[in-house]
C-alpha cells in the first residue's frame, strides 16, 4: 500500500471520529468533564485531518488538478483556524488579550486572503461553488474583527469563539461526509448538483446553529457603566 492510499484511509478514519464525536459532544451537557474529554478527543481526530490533508493536497497537485488542490489546501487552512480557536477560547478565557495575539491574527489574515483569492478564482473559471464559499474565509475575518471588538466588555465572548469555531468545524466534517458519501448512495443523481448541496446546506444549519445558540448563550454585551462626575463630586 503506498502513501496516498494510507493517507487517504488516515483521513477518512480520522473524518469518521470527528463526525462521531461532534455529535456525541454537542449532545452531551455543556462544562461537563466527560464533555470537555470528549471536545479533546475530536480536537485530536481534527488534528488528524489536517495532517492527512497535506499529502492530499499534494497528491491533487502532482495530478495536475490545481484547482482543487487550491480548494482542499483553503478548506484545511479553515479547519485550523477553527480548530485552534476552539481550543485556545476555552485555554485563554480569562485573558482575552492572549486568545486573540499574534497567532489569531495570522490565522485569520491568511483564511481571509485565502478566501478573497478563491473567490477571485471562481470568477475567473466561472465557477459558483469557489465564488462563493471563497466568502466563508472573508466573514470569518470579519468576524474574528467582531469578536475582537465585544471581546473588552463581553464576559462571554470565549463560549461564542468557541461554539463559534466549533460549528465550523461541524460544517467541514459534514461537508466532507455528504461530499463523498451522497455520490455513493446517489450515484443517478447529477454530481454538479450533490456537490452544491454537499457545500450548501452545512453552512444554512451552521447559520440557524449559531442563530439558536446565540439566542441562548450569547445575550448582549453588559453595557460599559458610565460615572456621573456630578454625583462622584457631590459623593
Amino acid at each position: 500500500m503506498d502513501s496516498y492510499r494510507l493517507a487517504v484511509i488516515a483521513h477518512i478514519s480520522a473524518g469518521s471520529i470527528a463526525l462521531i464525536l461532534f455529535w456525541t459532544a454537542g449532545l452531551m451537557k455543556k462544562g461537563t468533564p466527560v464533555h470537555r474529554k470528549v471536545g479533546q478527543v475530536y480536537l485530536l481526530a481534527m488534528l488528524g485531518i489536517l495532517l492527512s490533508g497535506v499529502p492530499l493536497v499534494s497528491a491533487a497537485f502532482a495530478r495536475g488538478q490545481v484547482y482543487g488542490g487550491l480548494f482542499l489546501g483553503y478548506l484545511l487552512l479553515l479547519v485550523s483556524h477553527s480548530c485552534w480557536s476552539a481550543w485556545r477560547s476555552i485555554r485563554d478565557r480569562r485573558d482575552r488579550r492572549r486568545y486573540f495575539g499574534p497567532v489569531f491574527w495570522f490565522l485569520t489574515a491568511l483564511v481571509a486572503t485565502a478566501g478573497v483569492s478563491i473567490s477571485a478564482l471562481g470568477l475567473s473559471v466561472g465557477s459558483g461553488l469557489l465564488s462563493t464559499f471563497g466568502l466563508v474565509g472573508l466573514s470569518v475575518g470579519i468576524g474574528a474583527w467582531r469578536g475582537w471588538k465585544r471581546a473588552s466588555n463581553d464576559p462571554k465572548w470565549w463560549l461564542k469563539e468557541h461554539y463559534g469555531a466549533m460549528i465550523g468545524n461541524g460544517v467541514a466534517t459534514h461537508i466532507a461526509f455528504l461530499g463523498v458519501g451522497l455520490r455513493k448512495l446517489l450515484p443517478a443523481v447529477d454530481s454538479g448538483s450533490l456537490q452544491l448541496f454537499a457545500f450548501t446546506a452545512p453552512l444554512f444549519v451552521a447559520m440557524a446553529a449559531a442563530w439558536w445558540l446565540n439566542r441562548k448563550y450569547g445575550g448582549k454585551p453588559a453595557p460599559r457603566q458610565r460615572v456621573d462626575v456630578t454625583t462622584a463630586v457631590e459623593a
